[in-house]
């Protein structure tokens, strides 16, 4: 039985957080859509466990980075140790972000917050249905949606936009190759109750043993999540391990007298590192897991799917609302792919390298390893670009195809963040997507802003360096700088001109 086709404007297949993160984005913009997931509810599990300061800074422009800190735990430093010795102590306390810290928080709540933020914008999850198939056309696309009772409806959709994770059916609808490999060891997770932690509850602990390695994050107060590599066990699936297993682990790579009782979460899994080379299918994208997944080591998968959502969501609004169209539409969303793919790519790559360097097991790589990091992290600037990288805050765009000029002095380059300054709104808030222009205010940049009040924010903010304008992009990267007024207004014209209209 098949419902009379209905239409929407953008169709969110996966209510995770990045779907979710994508939804409250969009709904925040009042572009119409629909998010569907296939499963009764949201997860229990604790799963993705941290939240990067470069993604607080992006939710503070719509829902706020408060109500997850209020749900999370932060944690400020990093160990390193290998045998009896901290080899490494690296700090998050000079981050430079209002938020100089890893917020640890369970999947389950950052999901529980997300879908409260998404019911305050008016916008329920669909849950228990399915997409069961699709055709995508030059315009849209046409897809078939299963309803827990069994009833078909056929739905007329402008864009299909695919969050449903490692095993998605938008992808393998695309029939986009999803390549990369298999890691051929097993790893064990345990979320438990633990006494004897020789750190402070708000530090990580990375523990490079002859074994193995064994990697420690607090949850809360007495509560941690523990990692660590197995030899395979050479079954289909890694298996589950139990508390007595946990136990012997933390016995023998671990500090004395480490002690886990009351398991929240056991669970064994494989590490696949697999990535499509295409973000955008014409009218479908693809995000999240279901464009990458990589090893959990760093704790950026969840993150870097969310920040495509924020990525894409800012561009589709502005196609969506008829800021820009045609030709211009297309090079505004064609850009998602390159600017996400080259951060996926490094994301996949630094995540198998610290896996193979925590996982050595050859005794003579594993001595050099340990003097040469006791070396590194001793240096303040290796210490600075390590954490900048974890948090995520180095994250940027050098080769985006909406890069312009950089014609002022100082401040940052096109694609790099612009850091968000003490006493100011965040760049991008509001339920529009514009651009924000840092410049004296002087004629010529007022002019701007009314010529361009459809994409500029009314309010010029202070320059970022001493002369010259600079253009931040609704994501808080930099699109582009310049000594006069005339340069931005070029970008701005070439950015938002369809060249069908201007011939």
């Amino acid at each position: 039985m098949t419902n009379p086709r209905a239409t929407t404007p953008v169709l969110i297949v996966g209510a995770g957080p990045v779907g979710m993160t994508l939804a409250s984005e969009l709904a925040r913009y009042q572009v119409p859509l629909r998010i569907i997931d296939k499963t009764p509810q949201r997860t229990d599990k604790s799963k993705a466990l941290v939240v990067w300061s470069r993604t607080l800074e992006l939710f503070d422009r719509g829902s706020g980075a408060k109500r997850f800190i209020d749900a999370g735990f932060k944690a400020h430093a990093v160990n390193f140790v290998a045998g009896d010795k901290t080899i490494g102590h690296v700090a998050m306390d000079d981050v430079e972000s209002p938020y100089n810290f890893a917020l640890m928080l369970p999947q389950s709540e950052t999901e529980r917050v997300l879908e409260e933020r998404l019911s305050e914008l008016g916008v329920a999850i669909e849950r228990q249905v399915e997409l069961t198939g699709f055709t995508m056309r030059a315009d849209g696309g046409d897809a078939v949606l299963r309803h827990p009772e069994g009833r078909e409806e056929q739905v007329a959709v402008d864009w299909l936009i695919g969050c449903d994770g490692a095993h998605s059916a938008v992808r393998h609808g695309l029939q986009a190759p999803f390549t990369g490999v298999t890691m051929g060891a097993d790893f064990m997770l345990a979320d438990v109750h633990m006494q004897g932690y020789p750190f402070p509850d708000t530090e990580i602990a990375i523990y490079w043993h002859r074994e193995g390695i064994l990697v420690v994050f607090p949850i809360s107060p007495g509560r941690y999540r523990v990692i660590a590599d197995l030899p395979p066990n050479g079954g289909e699936h890694p298996a589950t391990p139990t508390l007595d297993e946990v136990q012997a682990i933390l016995d023998r790579r671990g500090p004395p007298n480490l002690r886990a009782s009351d398991p929240v979460w056991l669970s064994g899994f494989r590490i696949n590192g697999r990535k499509v080379s295409d973000y955008r299918h014409g009218r479908a994208f693809l995000l999240g897991d279901a464009a990458h997944v990589h090893s959990p080591a760093g704790g950026q998968g969840m993150n870097t799917g969310m920040q495509d959502a924020f990525n894409l969501a800012w561009k589709l609004a502005m196609v969506v609302r008829g800021v820009v169209s045609g030709p211009a539409g297309d090079k505004l969303l064609d850009s998602v792919s390159p600017e996400r793919s080259a951060v996926g790519e490094q994301v996949l790559k630094a995540a198998d390298r610290i896996t193979e360097i925590g996982t050595l097991h050859n005794p003579v790589a594993q001595t050099l390893r340990n003097v040469a990091a006791h070396l590194a992290l001793g240096l303040a600037p290796v210490q600075h670009a390590v954490i900048d990288r974890m948090t995520e805050i180095a994250i940027a765009y050098p080769h985006s195809p909406l890069n312009g000029p950089h014609g002022a002095s100082g401040g940052p380059r096109p694609g790099e963040r612009v850091s968000p300054a003490p006493g100011q709104p965040p760049i991008g808030a509001g339920d529009t997507p514009r651009f924000t222009l840092f410049a004296e205010p002087t004629d010529a940049a007022r002019d701007l802003t009314r010529r361009f009040a459809t994409i500029i924010e009314p309010e010029i903010r202070p320059p970022l360096a001493k002369s010259g304008l600079w253009l931040a992009r609704p994501d808080a990267y930099l699109a582009c700088s310049a000594k006069d007024a005339q340069a931005i207004a070029a970008y701005l014209d070439n950015l938002t001109r369809d060249e069908r209209s201007s011939h």
